[in-house]
């Protein structure tokens, strides 16, 4: 069964072309990774990306991938 989340908080992500904010994220069950839909911060474009493409930026709310 497919789920597709929409993301209502901010939530920022490396990505392979850059700085992106997530839309959406579709998961596909167990069998496949999740989607992640983002849209680029400098240029506005929509990307889609498999879970193993990106990574959290900084997030000082919860302490994660600050750098010491």
């Amino acid at each position: 069964m497919t789920v597709i989340h929409e993301v209502q908080q901010v939530m920022i992500v490396n990505t392979p072309f850059g700085e992106e904010q997530v839309l959406f994220i579709i998961d596909y069950g167990i069998h496949m990774n999740s989607i992640w839909v983002c849209t680029s911060l400098s240029d506005g474009k929509i990307r889609h990306y498999d879970t193993n493409q990106i990574t959290m930026t900084i997030n000082h709310t919860l302490g994660l991938n600050v750098k010491k």
